[in-house]
């Protein structure tokens, strides 16, 4: 069994880590369920006021997956959300390449909805992308995204926590304005769903700058091939570079997705279907889908007791962490979409009809605050850093590289006195009996 953190969340198994913490499949002891629990592993204060700031949010939405709980254990700290099974849509591109437009927009559709909730509680997103949207285990069902990962989010009006020559969120997702240093706004997240849908469409990521630089150049262009025209006409609306001619709220965008839906043809009778797959895998074999095997004895063991262990709990796992294996197979006869296979391969070619990027004016990086070039006038050249915000809470399992030592247990009772101050209680006693002898022989 794993130990207990704070007396209530029992870590079971990693499932994703980030630059500032680890993300724990975890038992919920009190309300006895599965939660995925954020473990902050850094606690420098820029790091805990991002942190408090996240778990701080409370979204109540379908499609949004926002923090529920949290607990602190010593200088470890965490935070808990609903347990989401089938990955990120980059797992679905990953199985299936591009999807089919209908699949799209219900997608898409599910997307403006929760930002539209977020948007509504004065919240810019900042981040999103789709290793950030996760998807519910829903098999060929209908499929349920959540929006998650607010570690760099922020409300409207709240003071940044990087300097004005930095840029926060992930280089290839970043509307024009937010790479010139403008203030926080929904429409650069609304800009940001609009790179997702042609990365759903086309199966890899798109050429934001290519895309913006003929948008610029030449206005805007004709639908890419195996885009449909009513559906291009919403995703040109969000990929605007002038934020003032793009689509100002995400509900007006769902309006008028809604509406090009309607005048899509018909699916054909052989469209393939798309799977969302299990992508956890089982729990380890000493937890059953109910909870620990010995739940009925949780209250009382010792894996209460203390917060030692659940600080070793928090940095290195208890047990050997099992391989998270996708529970579907690779071959799916009724089908006709197949998975791709998991191997690597060349990056494609930049989609037509745009034309190869500009050299980026920023190192590619994950998740992150990096520096514009050229610097401000009169500000400092500052190297480029990634930010130590995690990026996706279900991002493939990672080995802790350099795992911390166990802590060291703490001495029970009273520390002993250090040796000056034992030798002056000595002496003092010595000088107070001699006095006491003095005083009887004057009696």
């Amino acid at each position: 069994m794993g130990e207990i953190f704070a007396g209530r969340y029992e870590l079971i198994d990693p499932i994703g880590r980030g630059g500032a913490g680890a993300v724990w499949r975890a038992w919920d002891h009190r309300r006895r369920r599965y939660v995925a629990a954020k473990v902050l592993l850094q606690s420098d204060a820029h790091t805990l006021l991002r942190f408090v700031r996240e778990q701080a949010l409370r979204i109540d939405h379908p499609h949004v997956l926002a923090p529920a709980s949290w607990a602190a254990d010593d200088d470890k700290v965490l935070f808990t959300m609903d347990l989401v099974a089938g990955g990120s849509l980059a797992h679905v591109i990953g199985d299936y390449g591009a999807l089919p437009p209908r699949f799209v927009c219900t997608l898409l559709d599910q997307l403006l909805a929760g930002l539209a909730a977020v948007h509504a509680e004065g919240v810019v997103h900042r981040d999103i992308k789709p290793a950030n949207i996760l998807m519910e285990a829903t098999g060929t069902g209908r499929p349920h995204l959540r929006l998650s990962d607010f570690g760099i989010a922020m409300r409207k009006g709240e003071p940044r926590l990087t300097e004005t020559a930095y840029v926060v969120g992930t280089p290839g997702y970043l509307a024009p304005e937010q790479l010139l240093g403008s203030e926080p706004d929904f429409t650069a997240d609304l800009f940001a769903v609009g790179l997702v849908g042609l990365y759903l469409l086309h199966g890899r990521k798109p050429d934001s700058q290519a895309l913006v630089a003929h948008f610029l150049t030449h206005g805007t262009p004709g639908p890419p091939e195996g885009v449909p025209a009513p559906l291009w006409d919403v995703l040109a609306a969000l990929l605007q570079p002038d934020p003032q001619i793009r689509f100002k709220t995400a509900t007006g965008a769902r309006r008028a997705l809604a509406e090009a839906v309607e005048l899509l043809p018909p699916p054909a009778t052989d469209e393939p279907s798309v799977e969302v797959f299990d992508q956890l895998g089982p729990v380890p074999s000493d937890f059953t889908p109910r909870g620990p095997e010995s739940l009925g004895h949780q209250d009382g063991r010792e894996g209460h007791k203390g917060h030692e262990g659940a600080v070793m709990a928090a940095t290195v796992p208890t047990r050997a962490a099992p391989a998270v294996q996708p529970t579907h197979p690779t071959h799916h006869p009724a089908h006709p979409l197949q998975p791709t296979p998991s191997t690597p391969s060349t990056p494609a070619a930049p989609y037509a009809p745009y034309a190869t990027a500009p050299t980026p004016v920023h190192a590619p990086s994950e998740t992150g605050s990096f520096h514009l070039q050229p610097p401000l006038p009169g500000a400092a050249p500052v190297p480029p850093t990634t930010s130590a915000i995690p990026t996706s809470p279900y991002a493939q399992p990672h080995p802790y590289a350099q795992p911390h030592p166990p802590a060291q247990p703490r001495t029970g009772g009273i520390a002993p006195p250090p040796p000056k101050v034992t030798a002056g209680i000595v002496l003092a006693a010595l000088l107070c009996f001699t006095v006491g002898i003095w005083a009887l022989t004057r009696l």
